[in-house]
């Protein structure tokens, strides 16, 4: 192995010890909102997959009565 590639390995190894330190110290943070945040969240995307869903249904029903 070459010197570059063995400076790289290291590099490498460095950069997934300091991103795993990095996750384990903020996984144990919490957040007091989160639950109330994550109801909102889930709140919005819901309706926008209905939506989405029914626009798609018109669409859908359009191009069949016109123009198939």
């Amino acid at each position: 192995m070459g010197d570059d590639m063995q400076l790289a390995m290291i590099a490498v190894v460095v950069v997934l010890l300091v991103g795993l330190v990095l996750t384990i110290s903020l996984a144990g943070k919490s957040d007091e909102n989160y639950r109330d945040a994550t109801k909102k969240n889930t709140m919005n995307l819901t309706l926008i997959y209905i939506i989405t869903i029914l626009l798609l249904l018109i669409g859908l029903v359009v191009y069949i009565k016109w123009f198939a």
